[in-house]
């Protein structure tokens, strides 16, 4: 009898034959550029081996209405991935077995843990009677595929060379590139028979070589239209020593550059002559806050992140890299406004440059679900910019670190760690039980980095009344403020940003994380146009505008913060170099910081009270902040990576859900996602909602309203829905438009109750 491994709505059938082979074949594709394509293979052969069961196939027939005479009683979803995991440990000697195991077990429902635990059966319970006992019978239902014979390659030497070569700190880096090329693999022979349409859509993506002709010509034309001057000589400088540097072997490189130096586009520079000479697929960029991402991609896309400019560029044709050679991965992509082309091209990163967070990034890295692990055999033999290094959360280095070093050592990957603000990442980081082993060998792209900084010196630093510990009030600094045409003031927490701009003169703009996307970036839009034209602009923020967004202010306040920080807020002043120097005040208010904003905060006091500190400002001065900083946090692996990942990763022991279950990289806990009706016009917020409440959700709708979400405290969720200011819709909460107020964002009588609240990502 014929078995089937899907049967489609108008009732074609593929059979399990056929769905083994074409997944196959897709992964030992994606799987040969770490050399594993033949163990790829074996998986996907044995993935679905349990579909060959009498009642799974019953299932299937029935289900898909294919013959719906079928008997309930004999049909039997069951798990169609048990038998195959039994094959592999089975068949495979130890710990090679385990690992493989993991592999096809969680193809579909995600990666387990060899131990039982909240989060589901673990290996042990799953496989084995008193967790010793293979329990052999789910191979029956496999039938003949128990049976298949191994390769003629599989000898214990080859077998164990596979893992042997991983020290136990990559080992689960290897199982996870497994599991990519598998899923990967057997999603796209799924679509390939289930979704032909979706299937043809997918594009070859462009070649790095004809994105680098592009690049080429606009580098050129940017240079003559540019005015000659000596911030634009010393970014011609930078340019240059990228380009050369580009051909020196693959690993890991750090970019120092001061704020206003064009690192982003020097970068790309060294990412493309760097892929060309090496062959790299792909460059991807990660970045801390979308609201960089959304200026960046537009640069790539079109050539400038200029709305007016875009436009014109779009009806001439003369975008640089164009809307379909770079995939923006981040929650506020809008679908609307996204190709589709693209929109499939995020499911994989199957797509020549891909800009996206430091979240979607390292969760991806390190997560246990099919969908987000899809993708990872995609960051194989790419470069990876890591933009503004330093935002790399402290408690979360040990994770961090061990993955990129895991990519550069055993899967071709280059990084480069791009920042004005470079962490100390060498040696030894942290202290007392709070060690990490940091990257041995790390290129700097710029060999006089001090020189580099003397240069381009635009502002002068100044102490608030010249004392860092003297705390200075909201209205105290909001007359300071006013006084100023044009000033920035960042601040640390979303409650600063509001007490401070109610103190402000009207037109005063604010930007938090109380407002959606959408709204956030409307208004960095409307900042740029009005620093253009020359206008008043007075603007009150958090750390959103802090690094990245380029935007060119005379003055620019900053409440005490890490260092790195306070460097990045001097970013905003002055940049194009028009003033003799750009003013950067830093205050100490009363509203206490927490967490590591808090230690920076005391880090940066200890360096900022000795005198002439500001004046002899350097890379060093960065190097010296960052080891005391990381001196002194109490923990440099809150996620436990080296007990759930690595501890006993060489017997085959690892934790893969748990550790995914409790890794992220921005904290979230506490917090709550609302929708708000933002907007009037046009599919914005109000319209969008109104879409769930009548539709439901969907992955499209909800992809579109991500742009309309505000992340606030459970507590202050629970009181404004006590005063009938959020409904559930669908299983979401929706925001009652009088608690929203465009230029403010969420708003409520008690907001100023929640002190401990975050800033912004």
């Amino acid at each position: 009898m014929e078995r089937y491994a899907h049967i489609s709505k108008d009732f074609r059938t593929q059979t399990l034959d056929e769905h083994l082979r074409g997944t196959a074949e897709l992964s030992a594709k994606f799987a040969a550029v770490a050399g594993m394509e033949r163990l790829a293979k074996i998986l996907s052969k044995q993935h679905d081996a349990g579909k060959n069961s009498h009642g799974w196939q019953c299932y299937l027939k029935k289900s898909s209405g294919f013959d719906t005479s079928i008997p309930d009683a004999e049909c039997d979803k069951g798990s169609h991935s048990d038998a195959g995991a039994v094959y592999m440990l089975k068949n495979f000697p130890k710990p090679l077995n385990l690992l493989l195991a993991y592999v096809i077990a969680g193809h579909h429902a995600g990666l387990p843990d060899f131990y039982g635990s909240g989060h589901g059966k673990g290996l042990l319970e799953r496989f084995f009677d008193d967790g010793e006992r293979l329990k052999t019978e789910l191979l029956d239902a496999a039938g003949e595929y128990a049976n298949m014979p191994l390769p003629e390659w599989c000898t214990p030497y080859e077998l164990t060379r596979f893992y042997k070569e991983y020290t136990k700190e990559y080992i689960h880096m290897w199982g996870r590139f497994l599991f990519s090329c598998l899923v990967d693999a057997d999603w796209l022979d799924t679509e390939r028979f289930m979704k032909p349409e979706d299937f043809a859509a997918r594009r070859e993506p462009m070649g790095l070589d004809e994105l680098k002709r592009r690049f080429d010509v606009y580098i050129e034309s940017k240079r003559r239209s540019a005015p000659d001057s000596r911030v634009n000589r010393i970014r011609n400088k930078i340019l240059e020593r990228c380009i050369e540097a580009g051909g020196i072997a693959p690993g890991f490189f750090s970019l120092t550059v001061p704020t206003g130096g064009g690192k982003t586009l020097s970068s790309l520079a060294f990412a493309l002559v760097h892929a060309l000479a090496h062959g790299k697929r792909r460059i991807i960029i990660a970045e801390p806050y979308t609201s960089i991402i959304e200026q960046i991609a537009k640069v790539l896309k079109y050539g400038t992140d200029d709305e007016e400019e875009i436009k014109q560029m779009k009806e001439r044709g003369e975008c640089l890299f164009g809307e379909e050679n770079v995939l923006e991965h981040h929650s506020s992509v809008d679908p609307d406004k996204e190709l589709y082309t693209n929109r499939l091209a995020a499911q994989n990163w199957d797509a020549p440059i891909v800009v996206t967070t430091n979240v979607q990034l390292f969760e991806s890295l390190l997560a246990a679900s099919p969908a987000r692990c899809r993708k990872l055999h995609n960051i194989a033999d790419s470069i990876i910019i890591l933009d503004e290094a330093q935002k790399i959360p402290a408690e979360h280095l040990s994770a961090v670190l061990s993955s990129l070093k895991a990519l550069v050592k055993h899967f071709g990957v280059t990084v480069l760690l791009c920042t004005a603000t470079q962490p100390a990442l060498n040696g030894e980081i942290g202290g007392g039980s709070a060690i990490v082993e940091g990257i041995e060998e790390c290129t700097e792209i710029i060999p006089d980095t001090a020189g580099l900084y003397d240069s381009l010196k635009r502002v002068e630093y100044r102490v608030y009344k010249d004392d860092i510990t003297k705390k200075a009030s909201w209205e105290e600094i909001a007359g300071e403020l006013s006084k100023k045409s044009q000033v920035l003031c960042i601040v640390n927490k979303r409650k600063d940003c509001r007490e401070l701009a109610k103190l402000m003169p009207k037109g005063t703009i604010q930007l938090s994380g109380f407002m959606c996307g959408e709204e956030i970036s409307e208004l960095i839009s409307e900042i740029k146009r009005r620093l253009k034209l020359g206008d008043d602009v007075r603007v009150i923020s958090t750390q959103l505008i802090e690094a990245g967004v380029d935007v060119d202010f005379p003055s620019v306040w900053r409440a005490l913060a890490q260092l790195d920080s306070i460097a990045q807020a001097a970013g905003r002043s002055n940049r194009e170099g028009r003033l003799e120097k750009g003013e950067i005040v830093i205050f100490n208010p009363e509203s206490e910081p927490f967490g590591e904003i808090k230690i920076g905060a005391q880090v940066t006091t200890t360096f900022v009270s000795r005198p002439g500190f500001f004046a002899e400002l350097s890379p060093k001065s960065f190097y010296r902040y960052f080891r005391k900083f990381y001196g002194d946090m109490h923990s440099l692996d809150k996620s436990r990576y080296t007990e759930l990942l690595v501890k006993e990763a060489a017997e085959g022991r690892i934790q893969f859900r748990e550790f995914a279950e409790g890794f992220k990289l921005v904290d979230t806990s506490g917090q709550k996602t609302v929708f708000v009706p933002y907007g009037e016009n046009g599919k914005l917020g109000p319209e969008l909602i109104e879409r769930l409440r009548a539709e439901g959700p969907s992955r499209e709708l909800m992809a579109s309203l991500q742009r309309f979400t505000v992340n606030i405290p459970e507590r202050l969720l629970n009181e404004i829905y006590a005063k009938g200011g959020i409904e559930d819709v669908h299983g979401y909460y929706v925001l009652n438009k009088i608690f929203y107020k465009p230029g403010e964002g969420i708003i409520t009588d008690s907001l100023y109750n929640y002190d401990k609240d975050n800033f912004i990502y």
